[in-house]
């Protein structure tokens, strides 16, 4: 059963920008009848000062340590604004009984539209022959037309799918509707799909897209072995986490010609660090973490965040990441 709240009614948001620029509505939140304090972005030095006493705390990449949860005796509820946990400390979440929810499944469609504008750049290179037609080379062309790179037609290649959630599930529709023969890797048995090994997966595909949660089992999991694995015509495509990938193995393969591409919308560090070795690696594309970043998306996001913030009040939390109380 969930602990009453006695605390002060108050709902602090600690890095609400991303999620809400200022075309949204905060008036889901505001209509539950608590002091809603929304903060931009909060920096490390300031999350204790700003979450203390609160009894429900949003956030979305702000860091809520095991340290700090257990200095919080007021706080009752935990909301992540993303589909990713791994900011909130769940072991000490759970040790102090305080239930953590997050927003399953409301990025799918944008994040698989977003796997393939990233594969598409890399197939076509549509935005290299645009820059070059902009600098007048088509003008002063020979020919009727001139490409720098080889075209590459996805129909019939083999796009392999590591974590098949809601995201994984969305990028297979699409990946089909090009033509593509789809296997997947996933912990759980998937219905009418090739489910292999992550070994054999990396050997065999085409395009590797990585959908599946960071955690101590797969931090790192793109590494120089199963890099090596790859054809050296494949394509890589992260729009998960970061952390999936050893970025200095990542870099090195790409340099070396070892795999042909790769299109990433996330990072290790976030915002990027200058140092990174993908940011100059060969035929690495990387956009700034906006694969989730749609409106519609967003909307999706507040919405089930607001209906997390009722089920909780109202005793029956949902979309747990937290074992239930």
């Amino acid at each position: 059963m969930t602990t009453p709240i006695s605390a002060p009614p108050r709902i602090v948001i600690l890095d609400s920008f991303t999620l809400n620029p200022g075309d949204l509505s905060w008036a889901g939140l505001e209509e539950l009848g608590y002091s809603l304090e929304i903060h931009d972005r909060t920096p490390p030095e300031l999350v204790r000062e700003r979450t203390a006493g609160a009894p429900i705390v949003l956030t979305n990449k702000t860091v809520l340590s095991g340290e700090l949860l257990r200095g919080l005796p007021e706080l009752r509820f935990i909301g992540v604004l993303a589909t990713g946990y791994n900011v909130v400390d769940i072991a000490a979440a759970t040790e102090r009984r305080i239930p953590v929810s997050n927003v399953p499944g409301y990025a799918a469609p944008s994040v698989a539209q977003a796997v393939f504008a990233l594969l598409l750049e890399l197939a076509n290179r549509t935005g290299d022959h645009a820059r070059a037609v902009a600098a007048g080379r088509w003008t002063t062309s020979r020919d009727f037309c001139f490409w720098d790179t080889p075209l590459v037609e996805l129909s019939g290649l083999t796009f392999g799918i590591v974590g098949y959630g809601a995201i994984g599930h969305a990028v297979a529709g699409i990946a089909r509707a090009f033509g593509m023969r789809v296997i997947v890797q996933s912990r759980r048995p998937v219905a009418n799909e090739e489910n292999v090994t992550l070994d054999d997966l990396f050997a065999r595909a085409d395009v590797v897209s990585l959908h599946c949660p960071l955690t101590a089992a797969t931090e790192r999991l793109v590494n120089t072995e199963r890099l090596g694995r790859m054809k050296t015509s494949a394509f890589l495509i992260n729009t998960g986490r970061g952390g999936l990938v050893d970025e200095a193995a990542l870099a090195s393969a790409l340099n070396q010609g070892q795999i042909a591409g790769a299109g990433l919308d996330v990072l290790s560090r976030e915002p990027s660090v200058a140092d990174n070795p993908l940011l100059s690696a060969r035929n690495c594309f990387i956009t700034p973490h906006i694969a989730w970043a749609t409106k519609a998306a967003r909307e999706r996001l507040l919405a089930i965040t607001v209906a997390n913030v009722r089920a909780f009040l109202a005793g029956a939390p949902q979309n747990l990441v937290t074992p239930a109380a």
